[in-house]
């Protein structure tokens, strides 16, 4: 399976100061590694292999989760750990999960955003569990949202180019309580790290997460970028 391209210097350089600014964090508290490990909730494998500047790309729970422990802003460690934020629309029709993944990562992905109602595939790889897996494997994130899922009885209208119609009644889906929560997760997800919305449909114009990606765009004031 393809993994990460190699790390360029600049990505090198993030990581060593990511390791430098956690590890005097955790000197500063008085704190071994397994201590810091423990609160954060992490493997203590993976905290060495980050202080060492091993993980040149750690996922975004890892540093919300050191940045909780070490009760510093997330955003701080972000950034030192981060290239630029963003959004990305992928679809994988047409697609094997090698090259699905190796497009992800050529883009430095940090998360997957399913917006499938039901993540089930008949594409080997698809589904959820053996999709979050691959893609751990390469180290991204996977996240599902659920709530901005098109309804069964609204996907015909996309596929058969009733567009007008299919967007008209998936607004009414955003709408929800449900829904408008997880638009502002992964608007803030998209402020501070890169993530790639996904559903089937390889032309997002025909699916409806070009409307959940219209309204995150907005809301974090970013161009949405396609994978093709």
């Amino acid at each position: 399976m393809s993994g990460r391209p190699a790390a360029s210097r600049q990505e090198r350089t993030q990581a060593q100061k990511l390791a430098r600014q956690v590890r005097s964090l955790r000197e500063a508290r008085g704190w071994t590694r397994d201590r810091l490990a423990k609160e954060a909730g992490i493997h203590s494998r993976t905290l060495m292999r980050l202080e060492n500047a091993g993980a040149t790309q750690p996922g975004f729970f890892t540093i919300g989760a050191l940045a909780a422990a070490l009760e510093v802003s997330l955003d701080g460690l972000f950034r030192a750990a981060r290239p630029e934020p963003g959004l990305w629309s992928i679809g994988y029709e047409g697609r094997d999960i090698d090259s699905f993944i190796a497009a992800l990562a050529s883009e430095r992905i940090d998360t997957v955003a399913d917006v499938r109602l039901t993540p089930i595939s008949r594409k080997p790889g698809f589904s959820k569990t053996r999709l979050q897996t691959a893609l751990g494997t390469a180290g991204i994130e996977y996240v599902h949202l659920r709530a901005l899922g098109n309804p069964k009885d609204n996907r015909a209208p996309f596929w058969e180019g009733r567009l007008a119609e299919g967007r008209a009644r998936f607004a009414t889906v955003l709408r929800s309580e449900a829904a408008a929560a997880q638009l502002n997760a992964l608007a803030e997800l998209a402020r501070i790290s890169r993530v790639a919305v996904l559903c089937y449909e390889r032309d997002a114009d025909h699916c409806h997460r070009a409307l959940v990606l219209e309204k995150v765009a907005t809301h974090v004031g970013r161009e949405v970028t396609v994978l093709v």
